[in-house]
């Protein structure tokens, strides 16, 4: 199953407190809490490149399944990871104490992104 295509934010839980959580300023926080934001993923075996945009803000991360790569945050902090596939539908990594799961099921991502008892879920369907 390839995770390549782009998908569309339909639904969020958890992103004002989770955001907070990660020290975002709260202007930030409330410019992007409606903003519907378009996931671009290329995946090439195990090179994966992920683009989210979100109005003017444009995140580009590029991994490869087992091998360190640097990441960028939500809060443009980078960082070093790893990231491990699971069966051939499930990204998983672990950041800065914050676990990351991404699930594709059809046409529709799932990434749940859990720091200590708060958990942040995101829902986007291919477009």
């Amino acid at each position: 199953m390839s995770f390549t295509g782009k998908y569309q934010l339909q639904s969020q839980e958890n992103f004002e407190p989770f955001m907070r959580a990660l020290g975002l300023p709260e202007d930030q926080i409330q410019k992007g809490k409606d903003l519907k934001s378009v996931s671009e993923i290329v995946q090439d075996g195990k090179k994966f490149k992920v683009t989210v945009t979100t109005g003017s803000k444009v995140l580009t991360n590029e991994f490869t399944i087992g091998e360190e790569s640097e990441i960028e945050m939500l809060n443009g902090e980078k960082v070093k990871a790893i990231v491990q596939m699971e069966g051939n539908n499930k990204l998983l990594t672990q950041v800065k104490g914050m676990k990351s799961v991404t699930e594709l099921n059809g046409d529709t991502i799932t990434h749940t992104m859990t720091m200590g008892d708060l958990t942040f879920r995101r829902v986007s369907k291919r477009i």
